[in-house]
């Protein structure tokens, strides 16, 4: 369990322990804390905030599942916005619940994610459909709504082979701030070079202009 408030994390724990089915075999503040406890005590289920200090939940997430790509990971926050929905699917959760969720919610949720399946509150489920079909109707520009209007601009000039130099003096800004730009695209498309960031944008249309 990984959550950096511990009346909350304990109490949830104090909770899954009364059902015996489940067993808590670790609690971590921090996803830093969370990476070593997942490697020391191997669990099956591990149940993630995402607003933690230091390293993100998202982040936490990512480096988990690519070392232990069989660990399950499901979402537990208070945050209902859809750029952390779309994150954390991406980051390979299997659900997404939020903080209000009832115990039995939440037993019923770990139950199906550790059978394989996913599951999500009812709100996120019907936000998370509309993404979808958005998505799959979406003109280019909304290709990738965890991206800011600026930085979707970017993304489109790069696409089209300008340079740092050229975005810069294109939209009047520093070369310094266009990197900037790029480093919070790689982190949100999460792909490691423009080569990658630029086949992504291709994908979906843009640079074509």
């Amino acid at each position: 369990m990984v959550d950096d408030h511990p009346l909350f994390r304990e109490g949830l724990a104090a909770a899954l322990g009364l059902d015996g089915e489940f067993v808590v075999v670790a609690q971590a503040a921090t996803g830093e804390q969370a990476l070593v406890e997942a490697e020391r005590t191997g669990p099956d289920l591990v149940v993630m905030d995402l607003g933690l200090p230091g390293q993100s939940g998202i982040e936490t997430t990512r480096q988990l599942l690519r070392a232990r790509p069989e660990v399950r990971v499901l979402v537990m926050t208070m945050s209902e916005d859809d750029d952390s929905l779309l994150a954390a699917m991406r980051a390979g959760a299997r659900g997404y619940l939020l903080k209000g969720a009832v115990r039995e919610e939440i037993l019923l949720a770990l139950r199906t994610v550790g059978l394989g399946g996913a599951v999500f509150s009812p709100d996120m489920a019907g936000r998370l459909a509309g993404l979808f079909a958005a998505h799959s109707a979406a003109p280019a520009r909304e290709a990738f709504p965890t991206l800011t209007g600026r930085e979707r601009e970017v993304l489109d000039l790069l696409a089209r082979g300008l340079g740092y130099g050229q975005i810069a003096q294109r939209l009047f800004v520093t070369d310094k701030t266009v990197r900037n730009h790029v480093g919070s695209i790689f982190a949100k498309l999460q792909v490691h070079d423009r080569a990658a960031a630029i086949a992504r944008a291709r994908d979906a249309g843009l640079g074509s202009g």
